[in-house]
């Protein structure tokens, strides 16, 4: 989770890779990436406007890069964030907040952080240098995190 948070932060300053950021960093509860098609089609039904996957993909790889505000309204709403998170600096807070809120749907982490709030500060730190620990474990056998 660390890792989306410090991808999210790295340097998402146009909008493909703002909109990039968005797709990496907001999953389906099973942590699968959301598809093209499933975005563009919630984006219609939001706007009752023309909304393809490949209009999708041009703008998410930069082919693309004035889409109307309704579009943009349409994109924030699907991922829940601000519609100004495609224009404002502060999009690199915007996307750690969300990574955060990402995280804890996962039943695991979420169940981790509510028992993580009755340690002291000493076990918390222990806890996190364990998480650390197998972390650098799984990178240098290249797993990949979620």
């Amino acid at each position: 989770m660390a890792q989306e948070a410090e991808m999210a932060g790295a340097g998402a300053s146009s909008l493909a890779e703002k909109i990039e950021t968005l797709f990496r960093t907001v999953r389906r509860p099973n942590r699968e990436q959301y598809s093209n098609e499933d975005v563009a089609r919630a984006c219609r039904e939001a706007t009752g406007e023309t909304f393809s996957a490949t209009y999708l993909w041009q703008l998410r790889t930069g082919r693309r890069d004035n889409p109307t505000k309704r579009h943009l309204e349409a994109l924030a709403r699907f991922f829940q964030v601000s519609p100004a998170y495609f224009f404002d600096d502060r999009s690199e807070e915007i996307l750690a907040e969300l990574a955060l809120l990402e995280a804890l749907r996962d039943a695991g982490v979420r169940n981790m952080a509510l028992r993580a709030v009755e340690l002291s500060p000493e076990a918390l730190d222990t806890v996190s240098d364990v998480i650390e620990t197998i972390a650098r474990r799984e990178a240098a056998r290249g797993k990949p995190s979620r």
